[in-house]
């Protein structure tokens, strides 16, 4: 599947959601990125760059911003989710909060716009 719409619509029930949730979001603060892949992902890429995706697993939702970073600088916030080199973990009975997608997602952004104003 080559786009985060294909990839949400094979999903069932409560994985769905929390996915279709994480995609939301990110267009609401990001509306010109675009669906598309990276890392073999269904993911939203904006400026040419991977800015989220969200994966379902059998045990818990991954996000992926593509930043190591980010997930560094909201350490803090990601106290109880568990965490790797760049990837969130989290369930669709206990989501990411909002505010912290947003920041994960801004971050992101901001990221991209400082790498391609080089």
């Amino acid at each position: 599947m080559d786009d985060f719409t294909q990839y949400i619509a094979s999903l069932d029930g409560p994985a769905r959601d929390a996915v279709e949730h994480v995609r939301a979001r990110a267009l609401e603060l990001v509306p010109d990125a675009e669906e598309g892949t990276s890392y073999g992902m269904a993911a939203l890429r904006y400026r040419g760059s991977p800015l989220i995706s969200a994966r379902a697993t059998a045990r818990h939702i991954g996000l992926y911003p593509f930043s190591p970073p980010a997930i560094e600088a909201l350490a803090p916030d990601l106290a109880g989710f568990s965490t790797a080199k760049g990837t969130v973990r989290f369930t669709p009975d206990r989501p990411l909060p909002d505010d912290v997608l947003d920041r994960l997602v801004l971050f992101r952004r901001d990221e991209i716009d400082a790498m391609r104003s080089r």
